[in-house]
């Protein structure tokens, strides 16, 4: 009872809260899917194997419902999506007008259910913080959904809802930074023409769905940083200060909406950046202070190993928690109880993916290319500014 008493008080003094679910621990997208590999049920038992989730600061995410949906997709796309889910199976038009039942957005038992719960979260955590607060829901940032059309292993675009949901509850500029290794081309192309919603999206040049060039600006709120192969913890770092921060800063939001997605980590098969979790952390620590209303997000990410790690992580950082050198057993054995079926490239995962949470800096010299994108994007900021 002391425990529960002094864990509701800690979040009424604004303590930050994960949303998560249970249908992530046993839904798949498919034996031979990316997303085959569990990922939001390693973090909540990573951070409970670290003691790090006082039971009040953790809430079950509600599945939200096809009305709630419509102020992004549309009711005839939402029909099909529970249709398919409910008949395991698509037509020939239904595959062709909305994108399911393709490898990438394949037909599986909850693929509307599993979705839903992470729009949900993202709608939810738009009232939660709605008097300020800190939201993490690492089922979320499935960026490249569209209005009629699953895209990119993406069937609903919970960072859109999440920034709708921010709006209903009182923010009025709202600002999105997206560190995956792949465009938020459904984020974009939902607010590129809305002055009061600043879209900062740092990915992998010519990486699927290769949009997202530097030169898209929308009304002048988008600013895409493509990074070549290979960056890495200072090519991020650079652009964190140079691009992120002072454009976060000169616009004055008061939300931010953050996507973390854990592919641009060296170790993921989906990309060809090659930082390491630090880079993401320092900028989840970073924009911390820039918004009273802050709503973090998972997103791509899968390397089962890096990408659990680098997402309690996230956890930590959000409530100034050391993060160990050396992982208690408890949670060595949710690391060393991972699977990673079909994965030829890693046979054994080495030993410090199971023994720690932190990688090693993957700091080197920052590319020329990287120095120059960054240079005119600080052009542009002058002139915005």
């Amino acid at each position: 009872m002391q425990v529960t008493s002094h864990d509701d008080a800690s979040v009424a003094r604004g303590a930050p809260r994960l949303i998560g679910a249970e249908i992530y621990r046993t839904s798949s997208y498919g034996a031979a899917h990316p997303l085959r590999v569990p990922r939001v049920s390693t973090v909540l038992d990573l951070v409970r194997a670290l003691g790090w989730l006082p039971p009040a600061r953790y809430l079950t995410s509600p599945v939200a419902k096809p009305a709630a949906l419509t102020s992004f997709h549309t009711p005839r796309y939402l029909a099909a999506l529970q249709a398919a889910e409910a008949t395991q199976s698509v037509s020939d038009e239904v595959r062709q007008r909305h994108g399911l039942g393709t490898p990438s957005n394949p037909v599986f038992a909850e693929m509307y259910r599993r979705p839903a719960t992470s729009a949900g979260a993202a709608m939810l955590a738009g009232e939660l913080v709605a008097r300020g607060g800190v939201i993490y829901t690492p089922a979320g940032g499935t960026h490249h959904g569209m209005p009629d059309r699953a895209n990119g292993f993406c069937y609903l675009n919970d960072p859109v809802l999440a920034i709708q949901s921010l709006r209903r509850n009182g923010a009025t500029r709202v600002a999105y930074v997206d560190i995956d290794a792949h465009h938020a081309d459904g984020v974009e192309h939902a607010f590129a023409d809305d002055p009061d919603t600043l879209l900062i999206s740092v990915h992998e040049e010519n990486r699927w769905p290769r949009t997202g060039k530097i030169t898209d600006r929308g009304v002048g709120q988008v600013w895409n940083v493509p990074l070549p192969r290979g960056s890495n913890d200072s090519d991020t770092a650079l652009v964190r200060d140079a691009v992120i921060l002072p454009v976060v800063q000169a616009f004055a939001p008061d939300a931010i909406v953050l996507q973390c997605g854990a592919d641009a980590l060296l170790e993921d098969p989906q990309s060809g950046l090659a930082m390491s979790n630090n880079a993401h952390w320092a900028v989840v620590r970073a924009l911390m202070a820039l918004a009273p209303r802050y709503v973090v997000l998972g997103g791509g990410g899968y390397n089962p190993w890096s990408v659990g790690r680098c997402w309690t992580g996230v956890w930590a950082t959000l409530n100034g928690y050391e993060v160990p050198d050396h992982l208690p057993d408890a949670a060595q054995s949710v690391l060393r109880a991972l699977r990673w079926d079909g994965q030829k490239r890693v046979k054994l995962p080495p030993d410090h993916w199971i023994t720690t949470l932190q990688d090693a800096p993957r700091d080197g010299p920052i590319a020329d290319d990287v120095r120059t994108r960054v240079q005119t994007l600080q052009a542009r900021m002058g002139a915005w500014v």
